[in-house]
């Protein structure tokens, strides 16, 4: 019998975590993610669902929403991706498409992705070596959708100074490099 072990997008049994200067860049894998997109004239009726058992409200463009824990963040017209701590939520995306039945299409997406939280006064300096994202006019709860060196990525701005940074999972070495990289430019 096999004896496999989840292992994080770097490659490690345990998530990383660098410091470097006054910003920290943590790999987050803790959480479950799942997409949601409304079928045709169905958001009424997602919204309801997710807002009657979740108490979600699905955000407008650009922008995220916090409930019990569970974090969602707009992704395209009638699209979302939803967040939630993977050791309460493992089996998000089955859960969701259970709420939201025949309103929308539910597609599991944990291992899809690889996310880093970047911390610290000094991140729009950082971002702005790495993207043309307005980041220094980023709200709290702002996303965007684009580039970090040649990847793509979303841009969530969870604090004041705190960035969440999503990629593909394949890339996560070359985005974690990326990070590092920008930081030490301006430590």
């Amino acid at each position: 019998m096999h004896k496999l072990s989840p292992i994080s997008p770097l490659g490690s049994d345990t998530a990383r975590i660098d410091r470097v200067s006054d910003l920290t860049i943590s790999e987050v894998t803790d959480q479950a993610l799942a997409s949601v997109t409304a079928r045709k004239d169905q958001e009424t009726a997602l919204r309801a669902a997710l807002g009657s058992v979740h108490g979600m409200t699905l955000p407008d463009v650009g922008t995220s929403s916090d409930s019990g824990g569970i974090s969602v963040f707009w992704t395209g017209p009638a699209q979302w991706m939803i967040s939630a701590p993977h050791d309460r939520h493992e089996l998000l995306a089955r859960d969701l498409k259970q709420v939201v039945g025949a309103a929308a299409s539910v597609v599991e997406q944990t291992d899809g992705w690889c996310r880093f939280d970047v911390a610290g006064p000094t991140l729009c300096d950082l971002f702005e070596r790495l993207s043309n994202a307005p980041v220094r006019n980023m709200t709290t709860g702002r996303v965007i959708r684009g580039t970090l060196e040649h990847l793509g990525v979303f841009l969530w701005r969870r604090a004041e100074d705190h960035m969440a940074v999503l990629g593909p999972r394949s890339s996560a070495a070359s985005l974690h490099h990326a990070l590092i990289s920008a930081a030490h430019s301006i430590a």
